[in-house]
């Protein structure tokens, strides 16, 4: 291509990139990585011939998707798990974690926290599959060519990969087992009416954390509510906190720290994940009793965490 060509083509691929770097955010859960696939994307782009390209914007789609796949894959090849002292935060650091900067709050805030920590959860072909169809409306046929699928098998992808986020097989086995870990209250469902009455108990507890709003954390905790973290949520010492206002005041003094956080549900029940970068780093599973939050289970050892059943509300 001449001079004019070249410069066409770099116009072309600025005018998608914010398009582009969303879509590899939601697939890959970082703005730094989704910075650097689209900027490997470019290189690919750069040196094909675009001149035979009849649908320059569907290209660039699936030259970045593809990028994103290898990284998803390299990823999930290398499974290095944090050390415990990466993500030790204490236990008054138990209603989030540092935010990043503000355009990448901004961004993980439009695709939801716990959006992105069930993606995280999917396999690599199934989180592409999902972001693709699911978010930005791609054809079967197009993801097949992405993923190196049949239609019917990239279908397959997204559909399972919907279920997973929605709950499935997995979580249903996990609730039926439940989970006796924080102290007092029931970790088993009761109906939609007292899933939702949760939900607006774990919703008021980390809008109450986030405003330093003491007497707002008071009305949602039980009086006798006990808080256990484990080693790798409590700088390498197991702890345990009794009694509401000790734990109310704990999670006030974290107020500055809760953006990377969001609802889900956690082995059937509302709770709250802390995901910086996009990545999971810490849960707070909730028991409840008939009104208050009765127990709190910060979880942030590896292990368990993988354990974890975690669907969207």
């Amino acid at each position: 291509m001449g001079q004019m060509d070249d410069d066409w083509l770099v116009w072309r691929y600025e005018a998608s990139r914010e398009r582009l770097r969303g879509m590899a955010y939601r697939m890959l859960g970082s703005m730094s990585d989704a910075d650097d696939a689209v900027q490997e994307a470019w290189i690919h782009v750069a040196g094909a011939d675009a001149t035979v390209v009849a649908n320059l914007d569907g290209w660039f789609t699936t030259i970045v998707a593809r990028v994103c796949l290898d990284m998803l894959r390299y990823r999930k090849s290398r499974r290095e798990e944090p050390s415990s002292g990466e993500y030790a935060v204490g236990i008054e650091d138990v209603v989030g974690l540092a935010a990043g900067p503000e355009q990448e709050v901004m961004l993980a805030d439009s695709v939801g926290i716990a959006m992105l920590v069930v993606l995280d959860t999917l396999a690599p072909g199934e989180r592409v599959a999902f972001v693709l169809h699911e978010m930005f409306g791609i054809p079967f046929a197009e993801i097949a060519a992405i993923t190196g699928r049949s239609p019917a098998a990239a279908r397959q992808l997204a559909s399972r990969a919907r279920r997973r986020i929605h709950g499935g097989a997995a979580s249903d086995r996990l609730l039926a087992i439940g989970d006796s870990r924080a102290g007092g209250g029931s970790r088993s469902g009761g109906g939609a009416a007292v899933l939702t009455r949760q939900r607006a108990l774990a919703e008021a507890f980390l809008a109450a954390s986030r405003g330093k709003n003491l007497d707002g954390l008071l009305a949602v905790l039980d009086p006798d509510v006990v808080l256990r973290g484990d080693a790798a949520a409590s700088a390498g010492i197991p702890l345990t906190i009794r009694g509401a206002s000790p734990v109310a005041r704990a999670a006030r003094s974290a107020a500055a720290r809760s953006r990377y956080s969001g609802i889900a549900l956690v082995n059937g029940l509302p709770g709250i994940v802390y995901a910086p970068r996009g990545r999971l780093a810490i849960v707070l599973a909730f028991a409840y009793n008939d009104e208050r939050i009765s127990g709190i289970d910060v979880i942030a050892e590896p292990a368990s965490l993988a354990d974890l059943a975690l669907t969207l509300p």
